[in-house]
């Protein structure tokens, strides 16, 4: 298993999923992990050559390091690669040992142009990677139908048969709701969080595709009952870091219960707020599936999310939640329909609750790792 990130290094949607792939995958067949960053006891890593200098552009660094993980995985009978940051070495090491080669899509990059911005002329390198590694891969996995569909549309090239439909999923043992507000040290006291009004949280990272600036101009427009708690840290670039403070500033200076938690959080802490929120608010601009919001849903919270990529195989409209159709031409109506639609269910506590129980079912009959884990052991056979 090829991976960027990997515990205690896990930052996003494509960490998680590993995490909970190879720990579900491991009683069916022997895994190995190759990934990158500090030296770790449960995985292999792997970093840049140190000739390359700390001003090497970050993907050069990258596929430096994927050189010395394609080099690390001979004597494997498959290897499985995510992410364009390791699907050169998955590529090479399929050919120099002539094993197959299987990619997830998590993301595609000609889907994200937003990464001109932090990768520079970086980013042609790592939208070749990931042409490459896609277009010649043995199989490739699509957590969503709407990957799927997208990934078909950016490489025409790749045969459908070759696409399988592998959902992401969500461990419900550990993501549950608990008891809000328990102790005088829990996450939400210590930051002044009150316990009497809703909750609308977000929980992701600082990036275009999360969306989160729309999501703080629409709460200019909120029910001013509503308070919101922003865990939103590691942001891409200084630039929208930047963003993120003056539009942050500029919220908190009109109403009251404005949180913005910038660290990243224990999982535990992030248990606690989604399992206190009245809603939790996914505002993507693009997901090709969106743990995140399979993680509010596993505790018992209702979702107000963006129509786009995957998010509607995960939300339902109506049942687990409500879901914004977005536009990129026309971002102030998505702001304005955000927000219609976090103060429907804020006036309403019934019906956030009832689309949270039904949301936490959901989560727990239909994404379930271990099936995950037999349909992706399933389609390692199949090549072999």
């Amino acid at each position: 298993m090829m991976t960027r990130e990997y515990p205690p290094e896990v930052y996003g949607g494509a960490g998680v999923h590993v995490t909970e792939l190879v720990a579900n995958l491991r009683p069916l067949c022997e895994v190995d992990v190759l990934c990158m960053g500090a030296d770790r006891e449960t995985a292999r890593a792997f970093r840049p050559d140190e000739e390359l200098g700390v001003d090497a552009n970050p993907a050069i660094q990258t596929l430096s390091a994927g050189l010395r993980m394609c080099a690390a995985a001979d004597g494997a009978d498959l290897v499985h690669s995510h992410t364009w940051y390791t699907g050169l070495a998955g590529h090479l090491a399929g050919r120099l040992y002539g094993i197959p080669h299987v990619v997830s899509a998590h993301s595609l990059e000609p889907s994200r142009p937003w990464k001109a911005e932090q990768l520079g002329g970086g980013y042609q390198v790592s939208s070749w990677s990931e042409r490459n590694a896609f277009e010649n891969a043995d199989a490739v996995v699509a957590v969503s139908a709407r990957m799927k569909d997208e990934i078909l549309r950016v490489y025409p090239a790749i045969d459908p048969g070759r696409i399988h439909v592998i959902l992401n999923g969500i461990d419900t043992s550990v993501w549950s709701p608990v008891e809000p507000f328990a102790s005088e040290s829990s996450t939400l006291r210590r930051h002044g969080v009150d316990p009497d009004r809703p909750i609308v949280a977000f929980v992701g990272r600082i990036t275009r595709q999360k969306g989160v600036p729309h999501l703080v101009r629409a709460a200019k427009s909120f029910h001013p009952d509503a308070q919101l708690v922003l865990c939103a840290g590691a942001p891409d670039t200084p630039e929208i870091a930047a963003e993120m403070e003056r539009l942050v500033a500029e919220l908190q200076s009109t109403r009251d219960g404005v949180f913005w938690l910038k660290d990243m959080l224990p999982r535990e802490d992030v248990i606690e707020i989604l399992s206190a929120a009245t809603l939790f608010v996914c505002p993507s601009v693009y997901e090709p599936l969106g743990i995140v919001n399979l993680e509010a849903m596993a505790c018992d919270t209702a979702v107000v999310a963006s129509d786009v990529g995957g998010i509607p195989e995960v939300v339902v409209d109506g049942e687990t939640g409500t879901l914004v159709h977005y536009d990129e031409s026309d971002p102030t109506a998505f702001e304005a329909d955000l927000a219609v639609a976090v103060n429907a269910l804020v006036s309403d506590p019934d019906k956030a609750a009832r689309y949270g129980r039904a949301g936490r079912e959901r989560a727990r009959r239909t994404f379930s790792w271990a099936a995950i884990a037999q349909q992706t052991h399933a389609m390692y056979a199949s090549l072999l």
